[in-house]
């Protein structure tokens, strides 16, 4: 009788060439690393078997990065092929169903819309869906869309307009920014003037890097505060709010979060005195997986409970 051919230990799985397609498009072990939740040392063990097996360094160190070798280069194009097969053999001839799948959703959301999307989202995932989990990762503007389409990132919230090739968007919601300071400012209101508001102590955050348009927010204020007023800059809106809540500082963060942070920590919700711009967030995701069952079930929830879901706040 035939019997199916045991693996030779030598043989590559699709672990392997998902490594390798990331640092394709990584070029560091430390940010691959941080894509595959991998420590470095099984990163950089799994680069070695990837040398021998191929017979070349695949990458070899220049400056701070990783540059692949011809034979590296020549390998991306087939490897990507073959990972998308796998992809296409899941979406094509397994039906998803939420009640049985097991299955991780790997996210890209900026701090302000992990607090306030991440608990409705997953009550709702206890109730309809409970062995599917959910992940967010942190990736830069430059390689959100290599991280749609190889599909290390299943769909990305924000607004991302430079987004454009092979990437499909949905419009949620349009965001406006409110500041938040801690309650019992000793001179904020709920409704101050320009010269008080930008005679405050103002802590900053900053979207450097990150593609997302809450860059046209922090150059607004940049351009009404005084530069010696902007006491600090973070990159994050929680650690913001952490901060203001311990000082009479203010910071302007997007209305969703700012209701979320208002109500959990207690902080007061002040209406800028300033001409700042709106946002329209988005859901993003690829066309590769468009047709994925599960894909399309998850941005299906995403649409029942965001879609216009924030009322805009009194202005």
């Amino acid at each position: 009788m035939d019997t199916i051919p045991q693996r030779h230990e030598d043989d590559l799985g699709l672990h392997h060439l998902q490594v390798l397609d990331v640092l394709l498009a990584e070029r560091s072990l430390t940010k691959a690393a941080r894509v595959l939740n991998l420590t470095q040392p099984a990163l950089s063990k799994t680069l070695a078997r990837l040398r021998v097996y191929f017979g070349d360094p695949l990458f070899v160190r220049v400056a701070l990065r990783m540059e692949p070798t011809p034979k590296a280069l020549a390998l991306a194009e087939p490897v990507r092929d073959i990972l998308e097969r796998t992809r296409a053999l899941r979406s094509d001839h397994v039906a998803f169903d939420p009640a049985l799948a097991e299955r991780t959703f790997s996210f890209f959301i900026i701090d302000a819309g992990v607090a306030p999307m991440l608990p409705p989202l997953l009550n709702r995932l206890a109730h309809d869906a409970p062995r599917v989990h959910v992940q967010v990762v942190n990736c830069d503007a430059q390689h959100i869309d290599l991280w749609l389409e190889s599909g290390l990132v299943d769909v990305a919230v924000g607004s991302f307009p430079n987004l454009i090739q092979g990437v499909r968007r949905q419009p949620l919601w349009r965001e406006r920014y409110v500041a938040v300071t801690r309650r019992g400012h000793p001179r904020l209101g709920t409704t101050p003037d320009m010269a008080s508001f930008i005679a405050e102590q103002h802590v900053l955050v900053t979207a450097a890097g990150t593609g997302h348009e809450h860059l046209s927010v922090e150059r607004a204020v940049e351009a009404a505060v005084p530069r010696e007023n902007i006491v600090c800059r973070v990159p994050m809106f929680t650690t913001a709010a952490l901060i203001v809540r311990r000082c009479d500082a203010v910071v302007l963060v997007p209305m969703t979060l700012g209701k979320t942070l208002a109500a959990d920590m207690d902080l007061q919700l002040v209406t800028p005195p300033l001409a700042l711009p709106e946002i329209d967030i988005a859901m993003y995701w690829h066309d590769r997986v468009h047709r994925d069952s599960g894909n399309q079930w998850i941005r299906g929830v995403l649409r029942e409970l965001f879609q216009h879901a924030v009322e805009p706040g009194p202005r």
